[in-house]
């Protein structure tokens, strides 16, 4: 039996999850449990810190009574998770602003703004389409002045959760650099800070975190707080990558060219990449910055796409269904008998707007459809949508990063469990997408940074390879990717188009009140 467990942490948008690994990779006990949220109007959703921490604690702490005796052999803990959001605190980690992900929209003018003054320079600077920080940075400042002057630190959530574990002073907060691209104030290919978008902000740097390498060691568990969880005092606490970033390294995305999406509440294409090319015909991805100090990702997320499905299943299973996943598995056997393009039923799913190309104007949309059309329908055409986005995604990678053979996609996140999403998404892009055999590649992908970190493990790309594989393939049925082609014209250009009568909706809306 080997020393070494790890415990790894996933600050998620909607779960926190904890597991304690062994070097083989297999978790030994976990736990999971909701983020609680509010969402007292349209448009503002707040997560409180402290409740995001405590969920922390509890996860931990039930992982660690789970695992028994095994939990004393934990020697690191390491943390993934959401890669865009906004946390201010002051000098003693009080959690000011609560963390403010995209789903908070309150930011929305100012980016706006931002973007049209600034664009050219968040995409080729700090690598994005869809700044964050800076944005919700301005608009914070401007509408909350009183609070905004007790700010000592604008975070993103793992520096915030390492801070308050390790008791650091706050001076000492950090980010993964993997992080950084979506805050638009970082030099991505330099991994610091931009003098330049902080200067345009009125950032001052003081306020922002040190930005690290993920397999950094960036404190210790405090006493007081491996007594309260449980496990040895002195644990390092490892810096960790992004869910994306964490997840390429737990599924062995190890080769130029690699493509992986993760069907999840974010659904999220990348595909590693050796330098920056930013996308500036059609803004469809990001370089976002990767574990490794000489990674990228040509990245790509679509808002809620996972979120909006269990939206869906939520707003119109049948009244008398008590069971909402054995109803999920019915109506994806229906849809999944459907022909493509859904018998002329069309979505747009974008339900809080389009990252990339930055539109938050957009909302969801069905439209074709007829009496003779049912459940199963509308539901297809939102699994359809999505293929259609990373479509022209996928598309657009290989366009600027021509020299790499990119014939397949591996495929993790609940969606991987789909009965007809992964045939879609095949059917859809014409690649074939290997599902693989483990749900947890961001937790995992974190330990190996945490083994790495400790010099515990030398090639973290050569294990991971070791401990992941694939377990079933959807292969593309040529003659439906032709069926498709139209689709995805069509696809692009309403989503281009149709942002003007959201606008002149929300337009009106606002009159009425």
């Amino acid at each position: 039996m080997n020393d070494i467990l790890f415990m790894a942490v996933d600050l998620g948008t909607s779960f926190i999850k904890a597991g304690i690994y062994n070097d083989a990779g297999v978790c030994l006990a976990g736990s999971s449990e909701p983020v609680r949220d509010s969402r007292p109007v349209p448009g503002v959703f707040l997560q409180n810190g402290i409740d995001i921490y405590n969920a922390v604690l509890r996860c931990i702490k039930e992982s660690v009574d789970r695992a028994g005796k095994d939990s004393e052999r934990v020697s690191a803990l390491v943390f993934t998770g959401q890669m865009a959001g906004f946390m201010g605190v002051d000098r003693d980690w009080k959690d000011i602003t609560t963390w403010s992900c995209s789903l908070d929209t309150r930011y929305t003018k100012y980016v706006q703004r931002q973007m049209k003054d600034y664009g050219d320079k968040f995409l080729n600077i700090s690598g994005t389409n869809a700044p964050l920080m800076c944005a919700k940075y301005e608009w914070f400042k401007k509408e909350y002045p009183e609070k905004a002057k007790c700010i000592r630190k604008y975070l993103l959530i793992s520096g915030y959760i390492i801070g308050k574990l390790g008791e650091l002073p706050v001076e000492d907060a950090v980010t993964d650099a993997s992080f950084i691209a979506w805050t638009g104030l970082a030099d991505i290919r330099n991994r610091e800070w931009s003098e330049e978008l902080c200067s345009l902000i009125g950032i001052d740097r003081e306020l922002l975190p040190h930005i690290v390498q993920a397999d950094t060691v960036c404190g210790s568990l405090s006493k007081k707080n491996a007594c309260l969880l449980g496990l040895k005092s002195g644990i390092p606490l490892i810096a960790g990558a992004g869910d994306k970033a964490a997840g390429c390294v737990g599924s062995g995305i190890n080769r130029n060219g690699d493509m992986i999406f993760e069907a999840a509440s974010y659904g999220g294409f990348s595909c590693k990449v050796e330098e920056v090319r930013a996308d500036e015909e059609k803004h469809c991805f990001d370089i976002i910055p990767g574990a490794d100090k000489d990674t990228f990702f040509a990245h790509k997320y679509i808002p809620g796409s996972g979120i909006t499905l269990e939206w869906f299943t939520e707003q119109f299973m049948e009244k008398d269904s008590a069971d909402r996943k054995a109803w999920r598995k019915v109506l994806e056997e229906k849809a999944a008998k459907i022909m493509p393009g859904s018998e002329g039923v069309f979505a747009v799913g974008l339900l809080g707007g389009s990252a990339m190309p930055f539109n938050d104007s957009l909302r969801g949309l069905f439209m074709g459809y007829t009496w003779s059309h049912r459940m199963e329908h509308f539901y297809r055409s939102l699994l359809e949508c999505y293929a259609y986005d990373l479509a022209v995604t996928v598309s657009q990678v290989e366009k600027r990063f021509p020299e790499y053979c990119m014939n397949s996609v591996k495929l993790i996140g609940g969606g991987a469990d789909s009965a007809v999403w992964p045939q879609i998404l095949a059917d859809v892009t014409g690649k074939k997408f290997e599902i693989l055999d483990r749900a947890d590649t961001a937790l995992w992908g974190a330990c190996l940074l945490a083994g790495k970190g400790i010099g515990y493990f030398k090639d973290i790309g050569e294990k991971a390879a070791q401990t992941v594989s694939v377990r079933s393939v959807a292969e593309p049925d040529q003659d439906n990717h032709v069926k498709y082609k139209g689709f995805i014209e069509f696809y692009e250009r309403l989503t281009a188009e149709t942002g003007v009568y959201f606008r002149q909706l929300q337009c009106i809306m606002k009159q009425e009140k």
